[in-house]
C-alpha cells in the first residue's frame, strides 16, 4: 500500500457516518483533537522505539501514519502537498535545509 492509498482510504472513510467510521468520528471533532490523537500516537511508537520491541514499533508506526493522514486531512493538506515540499528539499543536506529555515 502506498500513502496515496491510504490517504484514498481516509478520505472515503472521512465520508462515512460517524456512528461507522472512527475516522468520521475524529475528524468530526475537529483538527486540534486529530492533532493530539496523531500525538498520542506518536508518543507510543516513541516507547515502543525505546523499548525496542520491533512488532509493536511495527503497529504503532502503522498507527502513526494512518494518523498523520488523518491530521493533515483535517486542514486539507494532501501528501502530494507533503511530498512536493520533500522534492524542494531533494539535493541539500538535512542540515543545510535546517539553517534555510532561520
Amino acid at each position: 500500500m502506498t500513502l496515496e492509498e491510504l490517504e484514498q482510504i481516509v478520505a472515503t472513510r472521512a465520508k462515512a457516518s460517524t456512528d461507522e467510521s472512527w475516522t468520521a468520528k475524529l475528524l468530526a471533532k475537529g483538527p486540534e483533537k486529530c492533532a493530539e490523537k496523531f500525538g498520542e500516537e506518536s508518543i507510543e511508537a516513541i516507547i515502543e522505539a525505546i523499548k525496542g520491541d520491533r512488532d509493536r514499533l511495527t503497529s504503532e508506526a502503522a498507527d502513526v501514519l494512518f494518523h498523520l493522514l488523518v491530521m493533515l486531512k483535517s486542514r486539507d493538506v494532501g501528501v502530494a502537498d507533503v511530498m512536493a515540499e520533500l522534492a524542494k528539499r531533494q539535493g541539500q543536506s538535512g542540515l543545510q535545509e535546517k539553517a534555510n529555515r532561520s
